[in-house]
């Protein structure tokens, strides 16, 4: 019984600290790299795709789980047309990244992070898994911090009420 009770506490603390409201400034001030090889920061994409709901997908190539949920990722792609989709990649090289994408045709706009999952600002947006997905709402606030393969369920039903 003992056990049960702190696996409940331990559950629920978790679940508390797994959705945050917005990113730290670590996260925001961090600079990724845009497909034509400048440096943004995080919080310059965030404001580019301000005016819709956002979905921000951090993978990498090498990751069997990302792979496992294109599909997933691709209906919910058909199904929400209005909004936009950003793919921050943790792959370990620049050339790695742009074979991935091509690889898996991936639909929407591309970063890299520089210093891969577990760096700084893997740190800063508590990446702990990949795929990992942040939904943002049209004006760029955070609605999900927290949500991985198994949640597109979630991710679906957040959009759906983000799109009405």
């Amino acid at each position: 019984m003992k056990y049960l009770v702190s696996l409940f506490f331990v559950t629920v603390m978790l679940s508390c600290q797994a959705q945050k409201e917005s990113f730290s400034e670590e996260a925001l001030n961090h600079k990724l790299i845009a497909p034509d090889g400048t440096d943004i920061d995080f919080q310059q994409i965030i404001a580019k795709h301000r005016g819709r709901p956002t979905v921000i997908e951090v993978w990498a190539s090498w990751c069997g789980d990302c792979v496992k949920a294109m599909p997933l990722l691709k209906d919910t792609q058909s199904r929400f047309k209005n909004v936009n989709y950003v793919f921050l990649s943790v792959d370990r090289s620049v050339e790695k990244w742009k074979e991935g994408v091509e690889k898996h045709q991936l639909e929407g706009y591309h970063y890299f992070v520089k210093d891969g999952m577990k760096g700084e600002f893997g740190k800063a947006i508590d990446l702990d898994w990949i795929p990992r997905y942040i939904i943002l709402d049209k004006d760029g606030k955070v609605v999900k911090y927290r949500a991985i393969e198994k949640d597109f369920n979630l991710i679906n039903e957040t959009l759906e009420s983000l799109t009405r």
